[in-house]
């Protein structure tokens, strides 16, 4: 998953997360430029889960 697959679908792919991780806030989901890293970090640390447990989950929505 590369920046621009991320970023181009992110709308869709944050609804679907807030969907199935209610624990999860706007805050949580900005994706900002240069910032992959540190909302990854979030997502970590939020849902207990590994860097490429959380590139699954975003992947295969």
């Amino acid at each position: 998953m590369n920046q621009t697959e991320l970023k181009g679908n992110w709308n869709e792919k944050k609804g679907k997360l807030k969907q199935a991780y209610a624990i999860l806030t706007d805050d949580d989901l900005m994706f900002d430029e240069g910032k992959k890293d540190e909302m990854l970090g979030r997502l970590q640390k939020k849902l207990g889960k590994t860097k490429e447990e959380i590139h699954k989950i975003i992947e295969g929505l």
